[in-house]
């Protein structure tokens, strides 16, 4: 390698370092603040002068914690599993299947995208709560699943099938396989990538919910995590400014941990436009 072409990459990683400072600073300046008294959360030293760990204790012993995080993982694990079927089956269906209507149904699944979920929640609160499912977690499984932010995921596993060779359905056909079986055998397998991708941005999504949950919950044994974060407050009703940030560290972790596993298939989810030779 020429020395001109080291001295490049060098200014390249440079800039690439000097470009992550606003990204990386606000989760520096949240975990070292979690360890931080108090008085100090808002100083100009970006390190505590007496490392305390009392902040994580605190958030267990004021709310029940460690079940809203339970609640949390076990939605968006749910959400996302299910999420990934009925995108599969439907973009599947919309990319390889022929049947009266199939442009306009699609045209109006996609619709689904242009509503927002404030104009719905009324509506589907008032269905559930006829339903006796208020104050229960399953408005927070069943409608990101079967509701409007499935419709991006249909769309994303919809473009995927459409760019799969049609030479690989007349080749499992020759082999005796039907519609399911070219599905679950074929189309299934290769569409890894853009399931990757599905996964990461609805488990994202579901972990990150916050105005469902505000509408549907009410005790906080049934709270999930973003909901919590906001009832670490004192007596008099202000903000525990470090036990908010030790809880919202912990909330972190899960989301770091999914995209740091998954960052490749999520990329190669997007780009993906047919298969590899």
């Amino acid at each position: 390698m020429s020395r001109s072409a080291s001295k490049r990459e060098v200014a390249l990683y440079g800039l690439l370092c000097l470009l992550c400072v606003p990204f990386v600073f606000p989760t520096w300046w949240m975990v070292t603040s979690s360890m931080k008294p108090i008085s100090e959360i808002f100083s100009e030293s970006l390190l505590p002068s007496e490392w305390t760990f009392s902040t994580y204790e605190q958030v267990f012993r004021m709310q029940p914690f460690g079940q809203q995080y339970w609640n949390s993982l076990y939605i968006a694990v749910i959400v996302t599993a299910g999420t990934m079927a009925v995108a599969a089956m439907a973009g599947y269906a919309f990319a390889r299947i022929r049947f009266p209507g199939q442009n306009v149904l699609f045209v109006v699944v996609l619709t689904g995208l242009l509503i927002p979920s404030e104009v719905t929640i009324v509506p589907l609160f008032q269905l559930f709560q006829t339903l006796g499912l208020t104050n229960t977690h399953w408005p927070l499984i069943v409608v990101p699943v079967f509701g409007a932010p499935c419709v991006l995921a249909i769309f994303i596993m919809r473009q995927f099938f459409i760019a799969l060779p049609p030479e690989l359905e007349e080749a499992a056909r020759m082999d005796g396989l039907g519609r399911a079986g070219i599905f679950y055998r074929i189309a299934l397998p290769l569409s890894r990538p853009a399931l990757g991708a599905v996964a990461i941005f609805t488990f994202l999504h579901s972990w990150n919910l916050y105005l469902e949950p505000i509408v549907y919950l009410s005790t906080p044994d049934m709270f999930t995590l973003p909901q919590a974060l906001t009832q670490f407050v004192d007596i008099y009703g202000g903000p525990m400014w470090n036990v908010q940030l030790a809880a919202a560290t912990m909330t972190a972790v899960p989301i770091l941990v999914v995209f740091v596993l998954a960052q490749r298939q999520f990329i190669e989810g997007l780009a993906h436009t047919g298969v590899k030779g």
